[in-house]
């Protein structure tokens, strides 16, 4: 396993829209294992694969609270197939948009279908914290970010910190 570098804001590749994997090889294994242990490392609850620059729909997340306890799920190809009427606001963060958080509000219940890492179809109905890690995870293989559901403002004022920092690291 390796961890990989995370591709932060305001890098366009956070906006691609991710390519289904299909078919579950050795080289997905690989890549889940490497997310993971990416996604520990920075510490995160969850990770999309375009996080690490690579367009594929594939998502890690592990919302365990306990410490020194790991319960990681892989999401190969999620779909969201229902979501509650019902929502919830969650306090969100981001591996690619570091050291900010703004509240979300989102369904508070989501059924998603997915493929495991035998290539095997499952479907589950979470809430909660899981319930945001995965809307918020698929998001990103959709080219979204959690700040586009803020304000404007906000939204403005976090891109041009991002893009002012960037420079800055090139300089």
């Amino acid at each position: 396993m390796a961890i990989l570098p995370l591709v932060i804001l305001p890098d366009s590749r956070l906006r691609l829209v991710s390519e289904p994997v299909g078919s579950v090889t050795g080289e997905i294994r690989k890549l889940a294992d490497d997310m993971l242990e990416t996604m520990y490392d920075a510490p995160g609850v969850g990770l999309a694969a375009i996080q690490i620059g690579v367009p594929k729909r594939l998502v890690t997340i592990d919302t365990s609270k306990e410490e020194n306890v790991r319960r990681p799920q892989v999401f190969i190809d999620p779909v969201i197939t229902w979501e509650s009427e019902e929502t919830r606001s969650y306090d969100e963060g981001c591996l690619s948009i570091p050291d900010y958080y703004a509240e979300v509000i989102r369904p508070d219940r989501v059924r998603v279908r997915f493929l495991d890492l035998d290539g095997q179809t499952q479907e589950i109905e979470a809430d909660g914290l899981l319930a945001t890690c995965i809307q918020h995870e698929i998001d990103h293989l959709n080219g979204t970010l959690f700040i586009d559901h803020i304000s404007k403002l906000k939204r403005d004022r976090v891109m041009k910190k991002f893009t002012k920092a960037a420079k800055r690291d090139a300089a």
